[in-house]
């Protein structure tokens, strides 16, 4: 299957016991949160949907869900993997006082993963690879789940093309990060990440809003 992901995931428990089956959304929390990523926009609250159809916003789209002890935000800006996205996924680490935050970008036609982890509101790991380029940014100490995907380059194979799978990468990490199982994986207790409600924000600009306006 070919992702699409622009995705950060914070939380201040284990993922497996802040992600959990029943958790109810707090829309006002959502709410403030997109007006602090945005705060020169006007934000446009446009109802719920599920993580499943929030994965990949349209750039004028936010999604964030604020469940108390855990958070998460789908947003396009994250995919350039630049300044930006590095500020804009600060931030969204430092919303949640003591969580750890796992930032995933999937695309397919670039064909490349960015994972950046936090804790204590510090970045700890920040690597981007392509299947073209190979390794972008290898910044940090390794996370444990990655390291089968490494072992090749590390005994000297070269990383252009890249020796293993960038979606397979991000997903082992977002397995063990983000959520305390797969994606599509619906653990023991009923809970499924992809079921997870979101609350939809269209965001508009300054210069939008006076065009919109005439």
């Amino acid at each position: 299957m070919a992702w699409s992901i622009a995705l950060a995931c914070a939380s201040v428990d284990d993922p497996v016991q802040a992600f959990r089956q029943g958790l109810v959304p707090d829309p006002d929390a959502a709410a403030d949160l997109a007006r602090r990523l945005y705060p020169e926009s006007a934000i446009l609250e446009s109802g719920d949907t599920v993580l499943d159809f929030a994965l990949w916003p349209y750039e004028d789209e936010l999604f964030i869900g604020a469940y108390g002890d855990a958070l998460v935000v789908c947003d396009r800006r994250l995919y350039d993997v630049d300044d930006q996205a590095r500020t804009l996924a600060d931030q969204i680490a430092a919303a949640l006082p003591g969580s750890t935050c796992g930032v995933l970008v999937l695309h397919s036609v670039v064909s490349g993963c960015w994972f950046r982890w936090y804790a204590g509101d510090r970045p700890r790991r920040d690597v981007f690879v392509t299947a073209e380029d190979g390794v972008v940014v290898d910044l940090g100490e390794r996370l444990a789940a990655e390291a089968p995907f490494w072992k090749a380059i590390d005994e000297g194979a070269p990383d252009v093309p890249l020796p293993f799978d960038y979606e397979e990468f991000g997903l082992a990490l977002a397995r063990e990060h983000l959520f305390g199982g797969g994606l599509t994986e619906r653990r023991d207790d009923g809970f499924l990440p992809l079921e997870l409600s979101l609350r939809r924000f269209k965001i508009r600009s300054p210069a939008r809003l006076g065009r919109d306006s005439h």
